[in-house]
């Protein structure tokens, strides 16, 4: 799987978890101390997130990183 590909099923399945927990994009970002347009990115595979980055978003939709990794 290239890099461009795994950030795109990365972001796929952040989306399919945010959505599961019922969090809007913006309420995701508050929760984890992000902008809006910051998860905009992750979510579309325009960036790759730092580890520390998918942390946040686990402890913020309260799963295991594990889960986010998942695809």
């Amino acid at each position: 799987m290239n890099k461009e590909r795994f950030l795109k099923k990365l972001g796929n399945r952040i989306v399919e978890l945010r959505e599961m927990k019922g969090f809007s994009q913006t309420q995701l970002a508050h929760a984890c101390g992000k902008d809006p347009q910051s998860i905009e990115r992750v979510e579309n595979g325009k960036i790759n997130p730092s580890a520390y980055y998918l942390l946040e978003i686990a402890k913020a939709l309260d799963i295991p990183l594990k889960d986010i990794l998942d695809f």
